[in-house]
């Protein structure tokens, strides 16, 4: 299924929107559900159902054929809820201590009656698996790529640490002023969020304290499964215990190791070609990706905030070559520059970036952000002369912005006059 063809689903269908945000909050929110309770099984088999109801509304159906009535698409939508509540049935005795359990029960049972469904009737029919997904590198993206393609996939990175700082999988570099939630990754594959928390050292300078990572249901390669990392708390693990999932063939889609326990995770996506890693420096949290171009593009039009994708928004943009000033003095009385210096001698936005932290936060551990940053990218960016990027002032951003307008505002003049 084409990426932008279910996005077009979800907004022909606003109820769409409402199931499946309380799905994902009740998974954000709940992050320590039994390894033998899989609601969130029901939860994906439902989304799965409900996936291709409507998707020719306000239009004609595939191949020029009417678009099914109101009727029947609440009847179909009845029959997934039916399939749903059984699901959950099955559930109970491994699910009876389980918040989110519970939570999708009621929720069930509210949607049953806002549609007005008959308790007994037909269920939704499980989807067929795609057809040529049953070879043994299915879930195996890069072998599965290679044999396909004839070559390798190419990779993105994307780096988020310190106050934070964001490199793009573009290769831009900002700095950023979030506060609160916001989305770091959210494709067809994968959705990482990252919550940013004001630190003491200053009036303007956040960090990152908890990284949510939720790896989406995938054929038959994983189902749904949750990491969450917080500040002090960086399991080597997925947020059932486990340190694997998705076992096929004697091999794991999913795998979770450490170097330092407790501040150190390493995620390894096979299926999706992805490695992950999450790591405490200082009092903040970090976030390196790597990801092939192909998964990282696949997201629709709705999926319009991603840190990693387009950068913070211009209004949360900070000058890296300018940092607030804290509100308390440097806990060492050593030059930011000259520390600095000394971890990260190239001249790069991870030196601007371990200056500023320094500078904001008065606090010299605050620097090993910006070298593990640097150390991921090295290990995760092939070719050694894209690894230092050379920092670019807001004036010279805003300098661009403006030439620009003004090339595109007189050739609309050129237009106009001809």
């Amino acid at each position: 299924m084409e990426p932008r063809a279910a996005a077009a689903r979800h907004a022909a269908l606003p109820w769409k929107h409402c199931i499946h945000l309380t799905l994902l909050l009740v998974q954000l929110s709940l992050p320590e559900a039994g390894a033998s309770c899989r609601i969130l099984r029901c939860n994906s088999d439902f989304v799965a159902a409900t996936l291709d109801l409507g998707s020719s509304s306000g239009g004609g159906g595939a191949g020029g054929g009417a678009a099914p009535s109101r009727e029947a698409v609440n009847a179909g939508y009845c029959s997934a809820l039916r399939s749903y509540a059984m699901c959950t049935k099955r559930m109970a005795r491994a699910c009876r201590g389980d918040l989110a359990y519970h939570s999708a029960v009621q929720g069930i049972e509210d949607l049953l009656i806002q549609h007005r469904c008959p308790r007994a009737g037909p269920t939704a029919q499980p989807r067929p698996l795609p057809q040529g997904t049953l070879s043994g590198e299915a879930c195996l993206y890069e072998r599965s790529f290679l044999s396909r393609e004839g070559r390798r996939p190419e990779y993105l990175h994307c780096g988020v640490f310190g106050d934070p700082h964001v490199r793009t999988f573009n290769n831009e570099f900002q700095t950023c002023a979030v506060q609160g939630a916001w989305p770091l990754v959210d494709n067809e594959y994968l959705y990482i969020q990252g919550t940013g928390s004001p630190t003491k050292g200053g009036s303007h300078a956040t960090a990152l304290t908890k990284i949510t990572i939720i790896f989406k249901n995938w054929r038959q390669c994983i189902d749904q499964q949750l990491y969450q990392a917080e500040l002090d708390n960086v399991p080597a693990a997925f947020a059932d215990g486990s340190v694997s999932s998705g076992e096929r063939r004697g091999q794991h889609s999913l795998t979770v190791r450490s170097q330092s326990p407790g501040r150190h995770a390493e995620i390894r996506a096979a299926h999706i070609g992805t490695l992950l890693v999450v790591r405490q420096s200082g009092r903040s949290l970090g976030l390196s990706v790597r990801s092939p171009r192909s998964i990282v593009e696949a997201f629709g039009p709705e999926q319009d905030l991603q840190l990693c994708v387009w950068g913070c928004p211009t209004s949360q943009r900070l000058n890296v070559l300018h940092p607030p000033a804290p509100d308390s003095s440097p806990s060492s009385a050593v030059s930011p520059w000259a520390h600095c210096a000394a971890l990260l001698p190239a001249q790069d936005v991870y030196y601007q970036a371990c200056v500023f932290d320094l500078i904001a936060s008065g606090d010299t551990n605050s620097s090993t952000a910006a070298v593990s940053a640097a150390q991921d990218a090295r290990n995760m960016i092939s070719d050694t002369q894209r690894v230092h990027l050379l920092p670019v002032s807001s004036a010279e951003q805003h300098g661009t912005r403006l030439d620009l307008t003004l090339l595109l505002l007189g050739m609309l003049g050129t237009v106009t006059t001809a």
